[in-house]
């Protein structure tokens, strides 16, 4: 159970100490250079500024004995030249990380104090964070893996008519033995595009399992087995062979939906990605498999080193 009244949660410094144990556990390195020569300098005193006209106390610097410039354990991450209080960043982390469904930037926002602008940037930075960069094919010891699309929203600027042509496209690959999902979006999901991300991202010995949907038929040829589900005909689960469903990747889709309709509401087509790199990321990383909260919110936290997003405005989303 996670006590929200923890240490790194409350003050600034336990929030330093936890988060250098999570990327340092045998001692600083340089984010420059890459050296692990360095040592600790006492607590500096920063540049003033309006709220510091003494200038701010800054500690857990370090100088590396190579390059000789100075860092702290932010530098080269998402937290880098935050304003914001690194303790607020570790509960901002472990209130996404912990919600199924997400936390709006509202939310965020009144709970710690801070601006909708603040929160709602917050929020990216650790989305990004969440990313993996994993190149390791699924379903590599010949294992089930499911693929399915969805459709959600409305495309900026598209007519709305049917078919779903004025939606936003999401391709969603599941692996059932290690519950690993992995998520993409493209304004057109035609073979073309979905056939190198599938050759890309499932071994050629895994099982592939779809639905009717034609644009698996001549793609499911690359791999040692394909298997469809007959929706069309009202086949969930087919009779005889309890293997032959895609109800895994459903299920991940029913829990993105209700978060994007429920929490977020409304999310810009540029901003899509990253809302799938959180749900892929709880979604992998949830009870089932073995991870609770704390273990997930310091997961993410491992993600964030070389990850620096920038702020730039974008109308029409709401978070």
């Amino acid at each position: 159970m996670t006590n929200l009244t923890a240490p790194h949660f409350t003050d600034e410094e336990k929030a330093r100490e936890h988060l250098e144990a999570l990327r340092w556990p045998d001692g600083p390195f340089c984010p420059h250079c890459g050296s692990v020569n360095a040592k600790r300098l006492p607590a500096q005193r920063g540049r003033p500024t309006m709220a510091h006209p003494e200038g701010a106390i800054r500690n857990g610097v370090v100088q590396c004995n190579d390059c000789r410039k100075q860092y702290s354990v932010t530098v080269g991450t998402v937290f880098e030249s935050s304003k914001i209080p690194l303790h607020k960043w570790l509960l901002a982390n472990h209130l996404l990380c912990a919600s199924k469904k997400g936390m709006s930037a509202h939310q965020l926002h009144r709970m710690l104090g801070i601006t909708y602008k603040s929160a709602w940037f917050m929020f990216h930075r650790i989305r990004e964070a969440m990313r993996t960069n994993d190149p390791t094919p699924m379903g590599g010891n010949g294992t089930m893996v499911e693929a399915d699309e969805t459709y959600i929203g409305r495309r900026k600027g598209e007519p709305v008519r049917k078919g779903g042509g004025h939606k936003m496209k999401v391709l969603a690959l599941v692996d059932r033995e290690t519950g690993k999902v992995r998520s993409f979006t493209d304004p057109k999901l035609t073979v073309k595009q979905i056939h190198p991300i599938m050759m890309a991202n499932i071994a050629k010995e895994a099982r592939l399992m779809t639905d009717e949907a034609r644009l698996y038929w001549n793609i499911g040829k690359d791999f040692s087995e394909h298997n469809r589900g007959l929706h069309a005909g009202f086949e969930y689960v087919r009779k005889g062979d309890a293997t032959i469903h895609t109800n895994t990747v459903e299920g991940y889709f029913s829990i993105f939906k209700r978060g994007m309709r429920g929490v977020y509401q409304h999310c810009g087509e540029q901003h899509l990605h990253r809302y799938l790199a959180e749900f892929d990321f709880r979604y992998t990383n949830r009870s089932a498999n073995g991870i609770e909260d704390d273990q997930r919110a310091d997961r993410a936290l491992k993600g964030i080193a070389g990850r620096r997003v920038t702020y730039r405005r974008i109308d029409g989303l709401h978070a």
